[in-house]
């Protein structure tokens, strides 16, 4: 019997989705989920394709860092899911990806705007980009704290975008409308420019989106 075996085949599955909706290349990009009513993760290995991962390679850590169970080593950005999950407490899972168009906006250094009533709804708004730092750092996780402020996804300079949320779907599809929005909006320019929502109607999306949107 594998400890914590039902999340650890959730970060693998959610691993899979990624590198199938060209979320990432190779073996870039990393995922972690927080395990429920303790302070420990499950993390994805590092530089290991998606596909080859089993339950036993995905990482059981704590937020200092101290490996709890698992063979393999860690992603080399667990101090940055750690620093997430110890100030975000509405976040359970983190989904970082490479994707092409949200990662053009995090190379230029400039924030994705809420244009998108998408965006607006899972993420509450634009995506601000934090100043640049090596991977792996603590103060590059500390960087994405500051940048992600009360939103759901943030840039990562010249790196990629990062998303939590309450569950693993849940920041997957914010990923997902994050590099959605991020493409309409590059084509949006091309064809003269894109609007942003104003601050009392992107209040409003999310609202919406939290207290009234879907099955209740």
């Amino acid at each position: 019997m594998i400890k914590y075996e039902d999340i650890r085949k959730q970060v693998i599955s959610t691993g899979l989705k990624m590198i199938n909706s060209n979320m990432t290349a190779g073996t870039w990009g990393n995922i972690s989920a927080k395990i429920e009513g303790e302070d420990l993760m499950a993390i994805t290995p590092s530089g290991v394709d998606y596909e080859k991962i089993t339950p036993d390679g995905i990482v059981i850590m704590d937020f200092s860092g101290n490996i709890i169970d698992g063979k393999m080593k860690p992603s080399i950005e667990f101090p940055m899911h750690a620093l997430v999950y110890k100030n975000r407490k509405d976040a359970k899972a983190v989904v970082h990806t490479h994707s092409v168009f949200a990662s053009a906006f995090a190379v230029a250094r400039k924030p994705i705007p809420v244009c998108c009533e998408e965006l607006a709804e899972v993420a509450g708004g634009s995506i601000g980009v934090g100043k640049y730092c090596l991977p792996g750092t603590k103060e590059l996780g500390e960087e994405v704290i500051k940048a992600l402020d009360d939103k759901m996804a943030v840039l990562i300079a010249n790196h990629g975008v990062l998303a939590c949320g309450p569950t693993l779907k849940e920041a997957f599809k914010i990923a997902e409308i994050v590099e959605k929005s991020a493409k309409e909006i590059i084509l949006a320019n091309i064809l003269g420019g894109a609007f942003e929502l104003k601050e009392d109607d992107v209040k409003t999306l999310r609202n919406f989106y939290l207290n009234s949107y879907g099955q209740r």
